[in-house]
């Protein structure tokens, strides 16, 4: 239990110095925060006893998934945006298996559908405008795929899942729009100082929901 509480405390801390780093532009340091932040949630995962559970090994694969895409969003290229989508479009799909094999109640995907696909057409309408030709086919992919892991979330909740994976699908949801507002929009705002403690926030969730899930 002190390991957990070390690491998560390491990602807590790690994510402020990043979002710190990135406002004064300090940016290899930033890089050094960001590989310690997500090496830390999956020291997370890892001490809650991930590798016990075909739940929690999913949760696990999905954040390494994660890792490889965070080191691939620190370029700046549209090569590194592709890959990292992908990387996340993989994490996705790894937490979407894993709330599979938690359980899900399907009257709770039902109702969690509507909404959040909802909001998922309204965000792709959103960024039409300014994604280039070639990037709408693997955003409107991600979308789609990440929304299906909320709907999903949900419908953990619904079968006696723990707040720990409604919150973390929730919280990293929410953290995609910031980087969508950066990274396609291309805002003036610095909307990392909200996203990444989001982002962080939502992964460390996943991480620690793999100790209430060990009978899955």
């Amino acid at each position: 239990m002190n390991s957990v509480r070390s690491l998560a405390a390491i990602v807590v801390l790690a994510c402020l110095a990043l979002v710190v780093l990135l406002l004064f532009e300090f940016h290899t340091p930033a890089a050094a925060a960001k590989l310690i932040a997500s090496s830390a949630f999956i020291g997370v995962a890892l001490t809650s006893g991930a590798s016990r559970s075909a739940y929690g090994r999913l949760i696990l694969l999905g954040l390494f998934f994660s890792w490889f895409g965070d080191m691939f969003l620190v370029g700046l290229t549209e090569m590194f945006f592709l890959l990292g989508l992908g990387a996340f479009l993989l994490a996705h799909v790894s937490y979407v298996a894993a709330f599979g094999v938690h359980g899900v109640d399907r009257r709770w995907l039902l109702m969690a559908g509507l909404p959040v696909f909802g909001l998922a057409i309204a965000v792709t309408l959103w960024l039409n405008p300014h994604v280039a030709p070639y990037l709408a086919v693997p955003v409107r992919t991600y979308t789609a795929v990440i929304s299906v892991m909320v709907v999903m979330a949900f419908g953990t909740r619904g079968a006696g899942g723990s707040l720990l994976i409604l919150g973390g699908a929730l919280l990293f949801f929410i953290s995609d729009l910031s980087v969508a507002a950066l990274r396609l929009v291309q805002t003036d705002f610095p909307t990392y100082v909200w996203g990444l403690p989001f982002y962080y926030g939502g992964q460390l969730c996943l991480a620690l929901s793999v100790s209430q899930s060990r009978s899955h």
